[in-house]
């Protein structure tokens, strides 16, 4: 079996899942340990900026991975700031403005490297 079979099948057999969340899920929700999962996602930003910058300025060959993971990791910040925003939603929308462009200039920069393997060290 290919490699990418495996997350195709799995897309797909999420499909059905997220109609049960849509038709299930409740609009609010009261949860435990609100601090610590909005701290631990702001470390995980914090490792992943630093990281990509520093092997970015390093010319290593895992800043790639580590961009990509971090734009996800701010894609994803950003979704949730702005959706479980409450009334005051000015805030939630300026942290994701800050975000949304980390997020990009990450990606951009995972992908510049790719494209010009002659900046990376040789193994």
């Amino acid at each position: 079996m290919r490699r990418g079979w495996v997350p195709a099948v799995a897309g797909a057999g999420l499909l059905p899942w997220l109609g049960v969340l849509a038709a299930t899920l409740p609009d609010t929700y009261a949860a435990q340990h609100w601090r610590l999962a909005w701290l631990g996602l702001d470390v995980l930003e914090l490792v992943g900026l630093l990281l990509t910058g520093w092997w970015l300025l390093r010319h290593d060959r895992r800043a790639p991975l580590v961009a990509a993971a971090t734009a996800a990791v701010l894609l994803v910040d950003a979704w949730f700031d702005v959706t479980t925003a409450g009334p005051d939603v000015g805030e939630s929308v300026a942290m994701a403005l800050v975000e949304l462009p980390l997020a990009a200039f990450c990606l951009f920069s995972a992908f510049a490297v790719q494209r010009e393997p002659h900046v990376l060290p040789r193994p």
